[in-house]
């Protein structure tokens, strides 16, 4: 995805310099074998081009239209995401208090308990992440591609993804956000993601049980880890990656995770 306002000529090079090159070099080795061996062969009549030319044309429109149907509904589940997020942090910085508590607790605690909820989240968006950049059977990119090629698209992922696609990234992230013991028990679930969010509902339970939190907000709490499944289920169903929507996701490195916590007042 393009989160970019504005494509400049230098963007449009760094991206397909490659193929500048070996096009107008392929086609001058073929003109000139053409012209001075005389290879007549290569010959091709101009009634099979047009025909050819003019399937390509409607493939090409289709595609078009398809690729900007993925890229919206891209926008529209990273939107959401983001907006979710935002809420997250704005609610359980509101909500969980001593407000219903006859025995408060000191707001060194509450702080505790709010950077907890939210470095969670974040966490959370790390390992989707991670997950959805996993190749689908039917991909078989890891397996296709080996030698100098499969180094050439590494390079080319890590230059233009941002350098973030690497699953030691979202480890070393995850270290900085989670518990040691919560870390080490959520990383062996197949679903990782999941089970972050089903803690974040368990942490829940134990605020309304200690008056943190009342019975609506719990619930108004608990309806914005729903939102959070319901984000995951389609982004997953979509088969949409993070390197096609999530360039620039709002947690993608320490320093915006540090920034995006002093928002909400949660000094990493």
């Amino acid at each position: 995805m393009i989160v970019k306002k504005n494509i400049n000529l230098w963007g449009i090079i760094s991206f397909s310099w490659f193929h500048m090159i070996w096009l107008p070099l392929w086609a001058l080795i073929m003109a000139t074998v053409y012209h001075y061996f005389h290879f007549e062969w290569m010959k091709i009549p101009w009634l099979p081009l047009s025909i050819m030319g003019t399937a390509v044309a409607f493939y090409i429109g289709f595609k078009n239209n398809s690729a900007y149907d993925r890229l919206w509904e891209a926008r529209k589940i990273w939107g959401a995401i983001v907006n979710s997020s935002r809420m997250w942090g704005t609610i359980v910085k509101g909500f969980v208090g001593n407000q219903f508590n006859d025995a408060p607790q000191s707001e060194a605690e509450i702080s505790a308990v709010h950077k907890r909820l939210i470095y969670r989240h974040i966490a959370w968006l790390y390992v989707l992440r991670d997950q959805l950049l996993i190749p689908t059977q039917w991909e078989h990119l890891r397996d296709s591609h080996t030698g100098w090629v499969k180094r050439f698209f590494d390079s080319r992922k890590n230059r233009f993804g941002i350098g973030m696609l690497g699953e030691e990234v979202t480890r070393k992230e995850l270290n900085l956000l989670l518990e040691k013991k919560e870390l080490e028990k959520v990383i062996n679930f197949q679903n990782t993601a999941t089970q972050l969010i089903d803690n974040q509902s368990q942490e829940l339970k134990k605020l309304r049980k200690n008056h943190l939190i009342d019975d609506f907000r719990h619930m108004e709490l608990q309806q914005v880890l729903n939102d959070f499944y319901t984000h995951q289920e389609v982004s997953a169903a979509a088969s949409i990656r993070f390197d096609e929507f999530c360039l620039r996701f709002p947690f993608h490195h320490p320093a915006a995770v540090r920034n995006d916590s002093r928002i909400h007042g949660i000094e990493p």
